[in-house]
C-alpha cells in the first residue's frame, strides 16, 4: 500500500519554467552566448548550479559558477514577485488536499533553490501538507542521478515500495527509477520535449489520480 507520494515542484505542483526560462535568457543574453532550445531541454530537472557548470564548461566561461547561480537567481526572483498571473497547475491542489485529508503523506523532492521552493510554498500557503522538503541544492549531482528520492525516501520513514513520485521530466523520471521508485509521469502541457517513456504511469490531468486509486499502486 502506498503511504507516500514524493512531488516534483516545477511541471508539476506550479508551472514556473516560462519564469525560469525567462530569466535564463536574459542571463544569456548578458553573458553573450547563444543556447539552443534543445540544449536548454536538457536543463529541465537539474539545479541552477549543476546548469551553471554545464554552460560554463560548454562556453568556456570565465565566471565562477556561484556569481552565474546568484545573478540568475536575481532575475527570477524579480521576475517571480511581479508575474501576478502565477498559479498552481490545473487540478494540482485538489489532489494534495484530497491526499493529505486522507492521510497520506507528501514530500517535496524539487531540484530547484531552497529560497525558490519558500516563494512558492508562502505564495499559495503549501507548508501545512507537506511533511518534509528536499532541495537539489544540497546534492553534489541532480536529478537524473538518483539522491534526492533517495533522500526523500529516507525522509518518509517507510519503504521505497510504499511509495511513488510523479515528475514531469525525462531526467525527474530516470532518476526516480534509478532509486527504485514507481513513477507517475505527467504529460504537462507547459513541459517541452520531455521523454516521459521510462515512467510506470503517464497521467495528462490531475484528476485522474486521487487517494484511492493512488493508494493501491502500483
Amino acid at each position: 500500500m502506498i503511504k507516500t507520494v514524493i512531488f516534483d515542484m516545477d511541471g508539476v505542483i506550479v508551472d514556473t519554467e516560462p519564469v525560469h526560462y525567462y530569466a535564463y535568457r536574459q542571463h544569456f543574453i548578458d553573458l553573450g552566448i547563444d543556447v539552443s532550445d534543445e540544449m536548454y531541454a536538457t536543463f529541465t530537472g537539474n539545479s541552477t548550479k549543476n546548469v551553471y557548470e554545464r554552460i560554463k564548461h560548454a562556453y568556456g566561461l570565465d565566471h565562477d559558477v556561484e556569481h552565474l547561480v546568484n545573478r540568475k537567481r536575481e532575475i527570477f526572483n524579480n521576475a517571480f514577485d511581479e508575474k501576478e498571473d502565477l498559479a498552481t497547475l490545473e487540478g494540482v491542489f485538489e489532489l494534495i488536499k484530497n491526499l493529505h485529508n486522507n492521510g497520506m503523506q507528501l514530500i517535496l523532492a524539487s531540484s530547484s533553490a531552497k529560497v525558490t521552493i519558500e516563494r512558492v510554498f508562502g505564495r499559495f500557503a503549501l507548508h501545512k501538507y507537506f511533511t518534509h522538503i528536499v532541495s537539489g541544492e544540497d546534492f553534489p549531482k541532480s536529478k537524473p542521478h538518483p539522491a534526492i528520492f533517495n533522500k526523500a525516501a529516507e525522509l518518509s520513514g517507510h519503504d521505497k515500495s510504499e511509495c511513488i513520485v510523479i515528475e514531469d521530466s525525462t531526467n525527474g523520471i530516470e532518476a526516480a527509477k534509478a532509486a527504485g521508485i514507481y513513477c507517475v509521469g505527467y504529460k504537462s502541457f507547459h513541459s517541452k520535449l520531455q521523454d516521459l517513456s521510462k515512467a510506470d504511469m503517464v497521467i495528462e490531468r490531475f484528476d485522474e489520480l486521487d487517494y484511492e486509486r493512488i493508494k493501491n499502486l502500483p
